[in-house]
């Protein structure tokens, strides 16, 4: 038997006088034995589980954390325990449990940290692996404390809503700008956009730290040119490619609407930008700080300006708002605005920009 006769009445006797120290002892022992064994079938593990929860339901909070401790550490820890204890409110019981089980089931930990504590969301940040869903709602929901900690933490992976919601919190939070800055796998777009909206005390610390990021020149923190935004595109491989297959496209007479609104929809900045650069006959880094802009006019000036359908239109101010994490709600109001802008007038503007950014060299065609 897995849990011996004598060990039986201890159980029965610390579950019926409610002795809090004799329950803490028992399950002590009971934890013991149940780390002593290995190779436990899950009949056999929910044996221990329904003993274990019986016996630290009504133990000191001290003696819940010790506890804890040992569970959050053993690979073949009973599930239901694992839960009770990752939903206390007291830290110091979730705490070990949230940050290491591996036992620890995914709902469980997404309702945690959608509902818990910040302290609760600390331990999260910690865990070994932090998949998308859980990063999504930690930079949302959590703290500077938090959102620092789940940045630095080696094992977190982050979805593009979550790459735009570190931007827009980075902006005048010195150390997670670094922090997210030297994530190795940031899209190069968000890469872009971090150093466009951050203070200038960030910029500055960027540059010094900018060796690190090869992709992007150090000098566009200080000087955010459009020259600057084209030496820094040469050294990325994944534009390069881009680049060489939209340009390939538009010398096959092939770069057509249908192409630019396909490129949108599949959310590829490099390459809708590109095309559109192409196409508006404008330099690549005002069409980017376009797309990465959170308003929609200048996408409806460009796109009436140079005859752009509605459904083109609309897959493009679908990835604007994506890119900077917004929402796409707003579809009726920007269809309202684009049938009332006149063609005329978006060709002015057109104009204007292109006097405006005159001298630049960010045309992909001319590399």
């Amino acid at each position: 038997m897995i849990l011996q006769k004598s060990m039986l009445g201890d159980i029965e006797q610390a579950i019926a006088n409610k002795d809090v120290g004799l329950r803490a002892d028992t399950l002590r022992r009971v934890t013991d034995l149940f780390a002593a064994g290995s190779d436990y079938s899950e009949e056999q593990i929910a044996v221990f589980d329904s003993v274990m929860s019986l016996l630290a339901r009504e133990i000191e909070p001290s003696a819940r954390a010790r506890f804890a401790v040992r569970i959050a550490l053993l690979p073949n820890a009973p599930p239901e325990i694992v839960r009770v204890l990752a939903n206390d409110d007291v830290i110091g019981v979730a705490g070990p449990v949230l940050a290491r089980s591996d036992r620890l089931d995914a709902a469980t930990l997404l309702e945690a940290v959608k509902t818990k504590s910040q302290d609760h969301l600390l331990a999260i940040s910690r865990r070994r692996i932090l998949l998308e869903p859980l990063t999504d709602v930690l930079v949302v929901r959590g703290n500077r404390n938090v959102t620092r900690s789940t940045v630095e933490n080696p094992g977190a992976k982050f979805s593009e809503y979550g790459f735009s919601m570190l931007v827009k919190r980075s902006e005048n939070d010195e150390q997670l700008a670094l922090l997210v800055w030297l994530r190795p796998e940031i899209p190069r777009h968000y890469a872009l956009k971090l150093f466009n909206e951050a203070s200038e005390t960030v910029r500055r610390t960027l540059e010094v730290t900018s060796q690190a990021k090869p992709e992007v020149l150090r000098e566009m923190v200080a000087k955010a040119s459009n020259e600057i935004q084209v030496e820094a595109r040469g050294h990325d491989p994944q534009y390069k490619d881009a680049r060489t297959a939209v340009q390939s496209l538009f010398e096959a007479g092939k770069l057509t609407v249908v192409q630019l609104e396909a490129f949108a929809k599949e959310g590829k900045f490099d390459e809708t930008s590109i095309a559109l650069s192409i196409l508006a006959d404008l330099p690549l880094a005002l069409v980017e700080r376009v797309i990465k802009h959170d308003r929609a006019e200048q996408i409806l000036v460009l796109a009436q300006a140079i005859g752009l359908p509605w459904s083109t239109t609309r897959a493009l101010l679908v990835m604007q708002a994506h890119t900077n994490g917004l929402s796409t709600e707003d579809t009726e109001s920007w269809h309202a605005q684009f049938t009332k802008l006149q063609p005329a007038t978006a060709r002015k503007a057109l104009q204007f920009y292109r006097m405006r950014e005159r001298g630049t060299t960010a045309r992909p065609a001319a590399s």
